[in-house]
This record gives C-alpha cells, sequence and structure tokens, in this order.
C-alpha cells in the first residue's frame, strides 16, 4: 500500500532526499491561524522559505528545508508554543493522508481487524513507508505491547537541542492515524529524542 502518493522519496537537493510539502504545508497553516500572517512570513524568511507562503510547494521538498523550518519555528516562539503549533500540523497531516492517500479499502479492513492486529498492519505500512516522511532516516518498528516506532537521523531534529521529546509532528500524526484506524483511544508519546540527545526519537504506541 503507498500511503502517500505525494509523499515519495526521489533523489536531488542539498541532501539528496525529499519528504512531502505537507510538512512545510501544514505547518503554514497552523502558524497563520495561531500566530497570524506577519508571524508566519517571519518564521518562513528566517528559514529561507518565504516563497513557500506566496506559492505553496505542490511537489516534493529537500528534506533540509523541512528540518530548518522546524528548527526556525522552535527558536522563533519557543519549545512548547512551536510544539503546539507541530501538533496541528501533525493531525492535518494525517487528515490529509486518510482523505487523500490511503485507500478506503484499506481503511475498512483496518478498522474490522482486532486492534492488535490492525495497529500491527497499520505500523509495517508506516515503516514501509518511511522514506515519505523521514527522508534519509532510518525508520523501523518493535510489534510488541506497547507498539514502538523509532527514527534514527531524524531530519526534524537536524541541528536542533531541546530539554524535552520534540517531535511533536510526528507523534500526532501517528496518533491521528492509530485512533482513526484501529482504536479510538490510541495514545502516542514519544519517549526519546535525537534533539534532547537521545540516539534515537521513539515513539510508543498504546492501544488502550
Amino acid at each position: 500500500m503507498n500511503m502517500a502518493s505525494q509523499l515519495i522519496v526521489i533523489p536531488g537537493g542539498r541532501t539528496g532526499h525529499r519528504i512531502g510539502p505537507n510538512a512545510i504545508l501544514d505547518v503554514a497553516d497552523a502558524l497563520r491561524a495561531e500566530q497570524g500572517e506577519q508571524c508566519a512570513r517571519e518564521v518562513f524568511a528566517s528559514a529561507g522559505l518565504e516563497r513557500y507562503l506566496d506559492e505553496p510547494p505542490a511537489r516534493m521538498v529537500d528534506e533540509h528545508e523541512v528540518a530548518e523550518l522546524h528548527r526556525k519555528l522552535r527558536m522563533a516562539l519557543g519549545e512548547w508554543p512551536a510544539m503546539d503549533i507541530e501538533r496541528q500540523a501533525g493531525i492535518a497531516t494525517a487528515q490529509h493522508l486518510l482523505q487523500r492517500h490511503i485507500p478506503s479499502t484499506y481503511q475498512w479492513m483496518l478498522r474490522r481487524l482486532p486492534d492488535r492486529i490492525a495497529g500491527r498492519v497499520l505500523l509495517s505500512s508506516i515503516v514501509q513507508d518511511s522514506r515519505s516522511f523521514a527522508g534519509s532516516a532510518r525508520v523501523t518498528a518493535s510489534y510488541t505491547v506497547p507498539l514502538r516506532l523509532s527514527i534514527e537521523n531524524n531530519p526534524m531534529c537536524r541541528d536542533s537541542h531541546t530539554d524535552v521529546p520534540d517531535c511533536a509532528y510526528y507523534a500526532a500524526a501517528l496518533e491521528r492515524l492509530f485512533r482513526v484506524l484501529v482504536a479510538s483511544r490510541a495514545r502516542v508519546s514519544e519517549t526519546e529524542c535525537e534533539a534532547r540527545g537521545d540516539s534515537a526519537c521513539c515513539f510508543e504506541i498504546r492501544l488502550r
């Protein structure tokens, strides 16, 4: 299953890896809604990406641009306000996938499987499509209870240093997908983060 035909890695750009444009588009929307147009332009300009506010990217973007935008967002707003923006953006990205890229037959199947099986199937699909949202990162999964997803060399954390786990964008997107497709009370928490100095960004997915 290709969860996101718009989110496929192709070579090119400064890093040689690309990520789907929602990692930028949904941040722009959330930032405008919460902080206003001027703040959005200041943040995007500091990342060298103000052009995307006037001409939103319709194709893949360099993972370096995504990393720089999320880093500048944290610098401009501070950790907690930035994490709130990233959570909103992550939820919006998940909704985009559900509405446009995850086949309805696949969604129907997952909703009819037992939670534990559906969770493993969905997690496996996410890992298979991982380069679409994590670029050059190495993404692995552990099909235990709770389920676990690990991202090594995470573009979102590149050159970032925080005191708390800081991948709210990924955590929110994962949680929304699992709540809609697997278990309505699913919860995703980031237990380790490269921005905090850990060896990988690790997420626990609890279905109950």
